[in-house]
């Protein structure tokens, strides 16, 4: 029987600072991927009702089961969020995914893309990634590989790429709670 690993997964600042982590995740085992998922080396995560700590130590619970998504080389993670009446996708613009000992390290640099259940992708907290790239002093190629993965990021959700598809985020979530015994 395939078995899905426990997770953390963790994201920084540019300064080396904590900025959330996530505490329980599944990382879905390779030979339960889609083709389109594998061709790319993606780790695929699952998680529902996981603590979510803060750089401040608070600690709250997430109320929505999500898919994310971490392609090695790209600057973005895209998340499945499996809301009441449907997928909304919530991406990050950061840094490419560090994947060691069960722990998996990127760095948020506060762009965000969502796409709303049958909408158009929106890019938000722009005014944040200004503050922090002068805060933080961003080198040009960091805002280089910022901007080419949230052109990157934006060609993919608005052409329907990997992973923007709806019904392979819920069949990998039915998948999971099905194998956890919760179906």
């Amino acid at each position: 029987m395939t078995t899905y690993r426990p997770c953390v997964i963790k994201s920084f600042k540019n300064n080396g600072h904590l900025h959330r982590m996530w505490l329980e995740n599944w990382l879905i085992p390779a030979d339960l991927l889609a083709p389109e998922h594998t061709a790319e080396s993606m780790l695929v995560f699952i998680n529902r009702q996981t603590p979510i700590q803060e750089a401040d130590g608070k600690q709250w619970i997430s109320r929505v089961p999500a898919v994310s998504f971490f392609i090695p080389g790209e600057w973005f993670n895209v998340v499945g969020l499996l809301e009441e009446h449907g997928v909304r996708y919530y991406c990050n613009v950061a840094s490419p995914l560090f994947f060691q000992n069960d722990v998996l390290t990127y760095i948020d640099y506060d762009l965000d893309v969502i796409v709303p259940r049958g909408g158009k992708a929106q890019v938000v907290d722009q005014e944040e990634y200004e503050m922090h790239k002068i805060a933080y002093h961003y080198s040009e190629e960091v805002n280089r590989k910022v901007m080419e993965g949230l052109e990157a990021l934006l060609h993919r959700a608005k052409s329907g790429q990997p992973p923007f598809n709806d019904q392979l985020i819920m069949s990998y979530y039915e998948a999971w709670h099905k194998q956890m015994g919760e179906v």
